[in-house]
């Protein structure tokens, strides 16, 4: 038998219109296969790889769970592995995995999840991907886009930086849809199969099934399937029935390694990477706040673990990771329900953070401040923390703690003539003016209140009213307050804590007695010390491992401890943009903005912790592009004579102790059909590869891409946590589109469009999609990039441990202890230590706690785990457990290949 027919609809869950339209069609879809498939006993389907459809039907039809139940365990009905089909690139490494697991075990709960990696419409794939699967017990992946030209077999081995070798089925000569056509009506039938297996005999060989996938986007099957597919001669099957008469065994088959993101053999799509990007940003801030802050301190410090609170928090960050959603290549309705979805994601997690860190902060007294450490390595910071008074901080150990004044708060807050009564309105308990009244009094007519953030004053309302007779002016003064800039020490995953203490307590009483460096704030850093003061005016910025100049034209030069240079960073490109949501295309007659019209620079602050500068850029842009004749399918012309005046803020701050150059980018874009890209020269501007951290791995990339299909194959890549090129590295907050371009580095800041998708893209020549319009993809309004830069001078290891704390910044929470109570000492969590190996989750698991780490090096390592460990063993993707490991005085040594994700669970005394 020469075919195997796989029935299958491919569900984009929400694209040119919002969730719940797709859903009132996926609804009807469904009924009808379910009827179909209960109706004729030869009938199979294949559901998407995606969990998130059958949670959609049956959220609306919750009396159907039976059937399919039944119908899956019958093998007929094909679902999972994955909750939701997503975009591999835009989502952190840990949401893979979180994606993989709710799926399978979701399905699970059915019958069983399809045993194949389906992969079916994702705009290229991750390089982990087949080491993800194979340690989630999968054996098989199958793909469609991103393949390379060397691949000229419709079954491969995908192999793994690790080493992991998958077999895969690709989906040549049509993806998804190859067998789509076969019966779009009973005439001519014969020929087609025919002309389909001559097709796919050049793929497959002259032996064996050849697998048609009989379905499209939103789809359901023909009537009549079962028939037409008896009269060829061919069988049906679900996809794991076709695939699953393979061992999984690769020998013999071609390699293809790493990550699969070529242009070859079918569109990328790589424009999504960079548009809308407020929604990858709030994406990375969602997930950093849910994998590295609540999960890990709930896991530590939280007491009951509050486990449903962040399985609401995954489940709309799966859910947000869709191909057509994280993405932003759908209608603005869908986008704007997306970015709904992840800010919930993210507020669930801060309420698991400030849960924890609430528990915490009651140990701490009440003019105190805890510090968290949200990394597994002891950390040197600098915070920013807010005190009451004048006095200088100390640590647990009466140590004073290195600071720098920032700003002081206003204590006069109201002075003015008031009637007593209105006054008394303005009270609410003890709270007055959103702090506590702590003393009151009256004199010459003037009441005076004193407030503070907390008191131990009993007020009542009561005992003032007689004294308000003669009052016509009331006055409230607040405690004196500063916002302070400190350096601190912090244990792994642990916490610490700073508050000020009086001035005689640590220098004593006499004429000599003065805090360090209280008349030269560079001397409160000393140099013996492991960290040098910074020192910084309107052109330069020096903390002794990075010296920052500021040129006449804004850029920066910056130079490393070992000399590495680079000059004009920082430079701003601004250019035409004519494509859509899914691919970046410039005008035809393209203006390009680069040289500044004006440029200021004012000092914010100098040191010795921390110094800023704001530097001020004022461009002109044109305001939007024009068509060659006005209609939306022709590509535009040229960019408009229009101009609009734009003022690119550059905050630039260097920290005491960081190699890196913290840069804040700020500008109102009033403009449309245009892309904004931020460029860095590179110290070796012969570089020819760039490196970028991705999902649990650090991608190798040349300089151009791999065409071959339609669109042009721009090579603009993504980078999640850095990037890596000739002696430079910019650490990110969010996934991030680059490109190393004549000798530079490029990183998009802001891509304009107005269209989901041009039925005349100037670089791709086919619709990705409907031609619709979607004006808020033009991301008008205020734009906000956070990112730093850094030299290096050996490897993009160096990089590593500097992107960890530049994402994960020092936790800082008011105590609310009792203001008698001692500072607590420090305290340490878990330490997980070794060369390249980085934390990527830490959570409780029945009862258990987990932890996964990657080695993000080419080399064996080995990860120490350092606790009060007691007993430990492995586990794979889906939290099964494995073989014991070995625990030497609450230490677990864990050797780690080159690239190997490894998850243990452990259990602490």
């Amino acid at each position: 038998m020469e075919i195997v027919v796989v029935p299958h609809t491919h569900w984009d869950r929400e694209w040119y219109e919002p969730f719940q339209r797709f859903r009132l069609r996926l609804v009807a879809l469904l009924d009808e296969v379910l009827d179909t498939m209960e109706r004729e006993s030869a009938y199979h389907f294949t559901l998407d790889g995606q969990l998130a459809c059958v949670d959609d039907y049956l959220e609306v039809r919750p009396e159907n769970r039976d059937r399919i139940a039944a119908l899956v365990e019958a093998g007929r009905l094909a679902v999972g592995p994955w909750q939701i089909l997503l975009d591999e690139f835009l989502c952190s490494g840990e949401n893979i995995v979180r994606n993989l697991e709710l799926g399978m075990d979701r399905a699970d709960k059915l019958g069983g999840s399809m045993p194949v990696g389906y992969l079916p419409d994702m705009f290229g794939h991750t390089a982990q991907m087949p080491q993800i699967l194979r340690k989630a017990g999968l054996l098989h992946a199958c793909v469609y886009r991103g393949v390379p030209s060397s691949v000229t077999t419709d079954a491969f081995a995908w192999v793994a930086p690790d080493g992991t070798a998958l077999r895969t089925q690709y989906l040549p000569a049509g993806g998804y849809g190859n067998g789509a056509h076969l019966f779009s009506d009973t005439e001519g039938l014969a020929g087609r199969a025919e002309t389909f297996v001559a097709t796919m005999r050049e793929w497959h060989g002259p032996e064996g099934a050849l697998l048609a996938m009989y379905g499209t986007d939103h789809s359901a099957p023909v009537r009549g399937l079962p028939e037409m597919v008896a009269a060829i001669g061919a069988r049906m099957d679900t996809l794991s029935g076709y695939i699953g008469a393979y061992s999984g065994d690769v020998e013999g088959l071609p390699r293809t390694h790493g990550e699969l993101r070529s242009h070859a053999r079918a569109n990328i799509l790589p424009g999504v990477i960079s548009v809308r990007a407020h929604v990858k940003q709030a994406m990375g801030r969602a997930e950093r706040m849910v994998e590295r802050y609540a999960e890990p301190l709930a896991t530590l410090w939280g007491g009951e673990w509050p486990g449903r609170f962040l399985d609401m928090a995954w489940w709309r960050l799966v859910d947000a990771s869709g191909h057509d959603s994280v993405t932003g290549c759908g209608v603005d309705d869908t986008a704007q329900q997306v970015a709904a979805r992840i800010a919930e994601a993210e507020h669930l997690g801060q309420a698991v953070r400030d849960m924890v860190t609430a528990r915490l902060s009651a140990s701490v007294p009440s003019d105190g401040v805890l510090i968290v450490n949200p990394t597994p390595a002891t950390r040197r910071g600098v915070v920013v923390v807010d005190v009451a008074g004048a006095d200088p901080l100390t640590n647990a150990a009466g140590e004073p703690v290195p600071t720098q004044p920032l700003e002081y708060a206003a204590t006069l807050l109201f002075d003015d003539e008031l009637d007593p009564a209105t006054a008394l309105t303005f009270i609410h308990g003890t709270e007055l003016y959103g702090q506590h009244i702590t003393s009151w009094a009256v004199e010459d007519g003037t009441l005076t209140f004193t407030v503070a953030r907390e008191t131990s004053l009993a007020f009542d309302v009561d005992d003032l009213r007689g004294a308000l007779d003669d009052v016509t002016r009331l006055r409230i003064l607040a405690e004196p307050r500063r916002t302070v800039a400190a350096l601190v020490d912090v244990p792994p995953l642990g916490h610490a804590s700073v508050r000020p203490a009086p001035r005689e307590t640590l220098y004593g009483t006499g004429p000599q007695a003065r805090l360090p460096g209280e008349h030269h704030p560079s001397c409160w850093l000393s140099s013996d010390s492991a960290t040098l003061p910074v020192r910084g005016d309107e052109e330069v910025l020096d903390n002794g491992l990075l010296r920052v100049t500021i040129g006449s034209d804004g850029t920066l030069t910056l130079v490393g401890q070992d000399g590495t240079t680079v000059t004009g960073a920082g430079r701003i490109v601004d250019g035409g943009d004519v494509g859509d949501t899914y691919n970046h295309a410039p005008p035809p007659v393209n203006v390009t903005v680069s040289e500044p019209e004006s440029v200021s620079v004012e000092l914010v602050c100098m040191g010795p912790l921390v110094a800023i500068v704001d530097v001020r850029r004022t461009y002109r842009w044109p305001a939007s592009a024009e068509s060659i004749d006005g209609a939306p399918e022709v590509p535009a012309g040229t960019r408009g004579h229009r101009m609009e005046r734009a003022m690119v803020t550059t905050r630039v701050e260097l920290r005491a102790g960081e190699p890196f150059v913290r840069l804040n980018v700020e500008f109102d874009n009033r403009c449309a059909d245009h892309r904004v890209r931020l460029h860095v020269p590179l110290p070796s501007p012969e570089a020819t590869e760039s490196y970028a951290e991705g999902q649990f791995a650090v991608v190798t990339r040349g300089l151009t891409a791999e065409g071959g299909c339609g669109e042009t194959p721009l090579p603009t890549f993504p980078a999640s946590s850095w990037v890596a090129a000739g002696g430079v590295a910019a650490l990110l907050e969010h996934v991030t589109e680059y490109e190393v371009t004549e000798g530079e580095l490029a990183l998009t800041l802001l891509r304009s469009v107005g269209y989901l998708s041009r039925n005349r893209n100037g670089l791709r020549p086919e619709p990705a999609g409907p031609q619709l319009p979607t004006p808020a993809a033009q991301s008008r309004g205020v734009r906000k990039v956070g990112l730093a830069l850094m030299p290096y001078q050996e490897s993009w290891q160096e990089v590593v441990p500097q992107a960890e704390s530049f994402r994960h910044d020092l936790l800082v929470v008011p105590g609310t202890g009792d203001r008698f109570l001692p500072l607590p000492t420090p305290e340490p969590g878990l330490s997980v230590a070794g060369e390249g190996v980085t934390m990527t989750s830490l959570r409780d698991r029945d009862g258990w706690r987990e932890l996964r780490v990657v080695a993000l090096t080419p080399d064996a390592t080995e990860a120490v785990i350092s606790g009060d460990l007691v007993e430990a063993r492995h586990a794979d993707l889906r939290g099964r457990p494995g073989e014991p490991v070995p625990v030497t005085d609450g230490v677990v040594r864990l050797p780690l290949g080159p690239w190997e994700i490894a998850t243990i669970q452990f259990r602490e005394h």
